[in-house]
């Protein structure tokens, strides 16, 4: 049962936070079924631009590179941080630094990105299959660092001794290149394909939209409905201008104003808004001060809707799971996590199953979107509610995870259900 939390709550009229945690109608969904008939008109439309659109496009995985991961806090730290801007070989290294932790083989991603100083960086990010502690380093961006040759290289982060901490330096060491390599087509028309219907060439909030708490963002009315459709378009532009932050786990503010603005732009037939609208619920692509994974499991997922408009939901979805190098601008990448939840409720559940074994098997796909197949699989697996089913599909995940690299696949652990 979710919390309510302030008057807000007590009038959210068309987002009962009860047994359910949306008001559904007759049909058995959270739009009414005029709605869903002037929604599936527009997808008709959308599966006709889709087939204009470049299915010859191919996109590039993540740069990546199998390497050692040092970490070191005694006290010849400085030393080692000057050998490494020497760049010592990792050999030498290990030699001269004998109470140095090393932890070999791991898979670590190159990603350009920008920090919470909207600064733009290189950040090295380790792929671990065994905890959430990944071990992430960022340095200031520069084209030609980001493009140069990192084989037998260094990147570490040093932090000086404090009140409260030592001395300590942690590095990643490349004894090879990063490469990127092109995907397959028939996991790049996904990507087309969910570009397409999610539109990016928008966003769902404006870029200069205000984070506001608690109730200060635009709420729908009661009487909503009764409104012209442009007073409807009026009130959605409003509700894009401000973006509701939740104070803490139990705030639910977030998701309210997503189904406010899903059932609003629904109304109005604002596909490019409603669509983002959705899938945020279903990702729970939330902005939150804090998120206890207690209040989790009261969040759905809404795939049913999805699927009651015709929608091909397999390569949406799929479409927003791989990680590439060159998306378009704003394209939509879904949570694992959520997304694993989702589809363990899909109609279709076995063929995302069958796709995500393929993938962890697939030797011409990346490591990293291999890793990511499998982890939905596990997620999806997780939320299955039958024993035998879970059973039976656990044992396929063992003989898949036999195919990925020797490095990756002994990390890997899976417990006997």
């Amino acid at each position: 049962m979710l919390k309510k939390i302030g008057t807000l709550f007590a009038a959210a009229l068309f987002t009962s936070i009860s047994a359910q945690e949306f008001t559904t109608f007759k049909n058995g969904l959270i739009y009414n079924e005029n709605t869903m008939t002037k929604l599936e008109k527009i997808v008709d439309s959308l599966h006709l631009k889709y087939k204009t659109c470049d299915l010859n496009k191919i996109f590039y995985s993540k740069p990546q590179t199998k390497g050692h991961i040092i970490r070191l806090d005694s006290n010849h730290v400085l030393q080692a941080k000057k050998d490494m801007d020497n760049n010592i070989s990792f050999e030498d290294f290990m030699a001269k630094y004998p109470n140095a932790k090393i932890e070999k083989d791991a898979l670590i991603l190159k990603t350009r990105a920008k920090n919470y100083q909207d600064k733009e960086i290189i950040r090295y990010e380790e792929m671990s299959l065994i905890d959430d502690e990944d071990l992430y380093i960022e340095n200031d961006y520069k084209k030609n660092l980001y493009e140069k040759p990192a084989k037998n290289t260094w990147a570490y982060v040093y932090r000086d001794k404090t009140s409260y901490s030592q001395e300590s330096i942690e590095a990643f060491y490349f004894p090879e290149n990063f490469k990127s390599i092109p995907l397959d087509q028939k996991y790049s028309k996904q990507i087309v394909y969910s570009d397409c219907l999610i539109d990016t060439s928008s966003t769902k909030f404006k870029e200069n939209a205000k984070n506001e708490r608690f109730s200060s963002f635009v709420s729908l009315p009661k009487n909503w409905q009764k409104l012209s459709k442009k007073e409807k378009e009026k009130l959605l532009d409003n509700m894009r201008s401000e973006q509701a932050v939740g104070s803490c786990s139990n705030d639910q503010s977030p998701r309210i104003q997503g189904i406010n603005m899903a059932l609003l732009s629904a109304d109005v037939a604002n596909w490019e808004v409603f669509l983002k609208s959705h899938l945020d619920i279903m990702n729970d692509r939330f902005e939150r001060v804090s998120d206890g994974s207690y209040a989790w499991k009261d969040r759905q997922t809404y795939i049913k809707e999805l699927e009651e408009l015709d929608i091909n939901v397999h390569d949406l979805l799929f479409g927003t799971i791989f990680r590439v190098e060159n998306p378009e601008k704003n394209h939509y990448y879904g949570n694992i996590g959520r997304l694993g939840r989702a589809i363990s409720e899909s109609k279709d559940k076995n063929l995302f199953l069958a796709q995500m074994l393929t993938m962890v098997e697939d030797e011409k796909l990346d490591d990293y979107n291999r890793i990511l197949a499998y982890f939905l699989y596990t997620n999806c697996n997780g939320y299955t509610k039958s024993k035998t089913e879970k059973k039976f599909n656990n044992a396929k995940i063992i003989n898949s995870v036999k195919k990925l690299p020797k490095y990756l696949a002994d990390q890997i652990k899976i417990e006997t259900v």
